[in-house]
């Protein structure tokens, strides 16, 4: 603790590092306050009433996970109501594309710094073209009652209040993106992360708000849960937070040796160095796509009669959900791996700079070793994940408490904190270590200060 303390307080010595921290934070205000500027023509009474039953009913349905990375903005709906979701949609559209496109893939890889703007300004139309899509849905999801236990959510409707609803929620996630790209360029971390992060955090307030409410220690006999419960969650929270780490920071390193090369007069090559392979190499990502897989048909289920019975079986707590959601988490960790990391271009590049595993001959078998090696090492990451992604069911269920709060000890949401901290943690220790200052996470000492 006194060690993050110093490195924090040294992190304000060094002027460039406090200048992007403080550049970063006060983006962070901005967004933050754009949250709270509700879109024209919305009651805001009846829809925080609606929001309000369906978290302490239902909870886990569509609706919750998209408001877990707006920061209550779409059960508020705000002008950021959308959040940052179509930037990541489009994001991950695009890192698909490019295996599946040549085109884009050779412009990925050949291109350079010429193509990755090009990469970046597709996945930049991607996004506003999806945020018109999923507005306009909201839009006209948002006049008819019936979707909204009969309260009256749009006090005008019509094509002037879907396009005034068009505009400003593309809008809002048009400048949330810019707000990340200005981050990531002139502050600290990655700009998107960090503003996920954020709008998780933002729930906190809220989670414990409710938690206060279960317990009510002054009306014992209105006490939804016990007393000794928030003892429980903290411990378990914590030790969630243990693996949660331990899962993200774990690797295989498979060494790699380059055999010296003569060029001329100069030598290349000769040294020792290794690849990472991460136990949870994809991330997030499983379970985003999971989410979005059943989530989706069983919320849209609730409203259409014949699509109730199917809605019901495959809702938050069944056997059913939890088992599909699962091999789905396992299906797409694997998918996803398999996309982003091509053994065979690795492969192909140490050999083409003279690099070579030990006891692994160069080209194709080297290939299938990390092929190998990279199957074994993801299945206990997958498997974390699908873990990881169904504890807060558990919690529900053991500690009868609601989705905002059971969130906080599992799924996308947790793994993004820890991620997101762990990165911005890594980067501002970068920048004292470059400086002779003590980081964080290693113990330094003032070298070179006379």
């Amino acid at each position: 603790m006194g060690r993050a303390f110093r490195a924090l307080v040294n992190s304000f010595k060094i002027p460039d590092l406090r200048q992007r921290i403080l550049f970063t934070l006060g983006l962070i205000v901005v967004f933050r306050l754009g949250a709270f500027i509700t879109i024209p023509g919305i009651n805001s009474e009846a829809l925080a009433q609606f929001f309000a039953n369906v978290t302490q009913q239902q909870g886990g349905t569509l609706f919750d996970v998209m408001d877990l990375f707006t920061g209550q903005a779409l059960s508020q709906m705000t002008i950021f109501a959308l959040g940052i979701m179509p930037y990541i949609s489009s994001s991950i559209i695009m890192q698909l594309l490019t295996v599946v496109i040549p085109q884009l893939e050779k412009l990925a890889k050949e291109g350079g710094d010429y193509g990755r703007k090009k990469i970046t300004q597709y996945t930049r139309y991607g996004t506003i073209v999806l945020a018109l899509f999923q507005s306009f849905i909201i839009s006209v999801y948002l006049e008819d009652p019936q979707h909204f236990m009969g309260l009256p959510i749009v006090e005008h409707g019509g094509w002037g209040f879907r396009l005034l609803t068009m505009l400003t929620l593309t809008s809002g996630t048009a400048f949330i993106m810019w707000l990340g790209e200005q981050i990531t360029e002139r502050g600290i971390g990655n700009g998107m992360s960090i503003i996920i992060t954020v709008g998780i955090i933002s729930r906190l307030p809220t989670a414990l708000r409710f938690v206060g409410q279960l317990l009510s220690p002054f009306s014992p006999e209105q006490r939804q849960i016990e007393p000794y419960t928030p003892v429980i969650m903290l411990v378990l929270f914590v030790l969630v937070i243990l693996f949660v780490v331990l899962i993200t920071e774990g690797q295989r390193r498979i060494p790699v040796e380059y055999a010296k090369r003569i060029v001329g007069r100069k030598v290349y090559g000769g040294h020792s160095t290794y690849i990472p392979l991460r136990v949870n190499h994809a991330g997030v990502i499983p379970i985003i796509f999971a989410q979005s897989i059943i989530l989706f048909p069983a919320t849209i289920g609730q409203f259409i009669p014949p699509l109730q019975r199917f809605a019901e079986a495959i809702t938050r707590g069944n056997l059913l959900y939890t088992l599909i959601y699962s091999l789905l988490i396992i299906f797409f960790a694997y998918f996803y791996t398999a996309v982003t990391f091509n053994t065979q271009d690795v492969a192909q590049n140490m050999k083409k700079y003279g690099g070579f595993i030990p006891g692994i001959r160069a080209g194709k078998p080297t290939a299938e070793y990390l092929d190998y090696v990279l199957t074994h090492i993801t299945l206990p990451g997958a498997i974390f994940l699908a873990a990881i992604a169904v504890f807060p069911d558990w919690i529900m269920a053991w500690l009868n408490i609601p989705y905002l709060v059971a969130s906080f000890f599992g799924g996308t949401g947790l793994l993004i904190i820890v991620g997101v901290m762990l990165d911005t943690m890594r980067q501002i220790e970068s920048h004292l270590l470059m400086r002779h200052y003590e980081g964080f996470m290693k113990k330094g000492h003032l070298r070179g200060r006379r």
